[in-house]
């Protein structure tokens, strides 16, 4: 397990996805140990999602607890294996070296970013439970959670695929802080930054950012399908919802319902 997260470590600062790797057309993330570790995160990211329910003014409610504790984990395991098709697909028309087994370990990588960003918000979401009663709130703040975890998972997926196309080409690329120049060395870069040295193709960017926008898409809808999370304090408590409105429908009228 320690060796797992020392894995996630390296993905997070970058070293995982470092230029050198990504010349030979590898991903060096090890798939079953950082699922694992990714399973790990969505249990802890949902109890503290369900944890609302613990503290409800009208009495525990520990069956939504648990019910959230699963469904996070089921949450990004199929918006994976919905998605993944698609990625490929995109993935090889814009000439990516990447194999099919290299690009399931960079999704799993990109997943791992954002499960570790949710579980490091999971405390901050725990305190909000225990010191609110607002149903609304919480649920707003969890969507606000989920999105900058979910943004910076494909950021980090966007950053590595945008470092493949550069590394097609046997030129030596650099960091926008550190130019090439007399002696310099370029330094490794991080998880998050940016390279220089080539600019990606408008199709390319295109295509990338089409599959960002198809993903989020399924992330949000899928939770959606998979509610209730928090756990409405009116109502009792049941393991899906029926079909009805959508995921960007129900945020607008809860946020109009915070301030009524």
């Amino acid at each position: 397990m320690l060796k797992w997260l020392k894995d996630l470590d390296r993905i997070l600062r970058g070293e995982a996805t470092n230029l050198e790797a990504l010349r030979e057309g590898r991903i060096e993330v090890p798939v079953v140990g950082l699922s694992f570790v990714i399973l790990v995160l969505g249990l802890i990211t949902g109890s503290c999602v369900g944890s609302f329910a613990v503290f409800r003014p009208r009495g525990p409610f520990f069956m939504q607890l648990l019910a959230s504790t699963v469904k996070v984990p089921a949450l990004f395991l199929l918006t994976l294996v919905v998605t993944f098709p698609s990625l490929y697909v995109f993935n090889a028309l814009v000439g990516s070296r990447l194999t099919l087994l290299s690009l399931l370990r960079l999704l799993v990588a990109a997943l791992g970013v954002t499960l570790a960003m949710l579980a490091a918000f999971g405390p901050i979401v725990a305190f909000f439970s225990v010191s609110t009663t607002s149903y609304p709130f919480m649920t707003l703040l969890n969507v606000l959670v989920f999105s900058i975890g979910g943004m910076l998972g494909l950021k980090f997926l966007l950053q590595t695929l945008h470092r493949l196309s550069l590394v097609s080409s046997d030129q030596p690329v650099f960091l926008p802080d550190n130019p090439p120049g007399p002696g310099t060395v370029p330094k490794p870069a991080g998880a998050l930054d940016k390279v220089e040295g080539y600019t990606l193709g408008k199709q390319v960017r295109v295509v990338f950012r089409c599959w960002v926008v198809v993903f989020a898409l399924v992330g949000a809808q899928m939770s959606w399908v998979l509610r209730p999370f928090i756990g409405d304090p009116n109502r009792e408590f049941e393991w899906f919802r029926a079909r009805e409105s959508n995921f960007f429908q129900s945020v607008w009228y809860t946020f109009l319902s915070l301030f009524s």
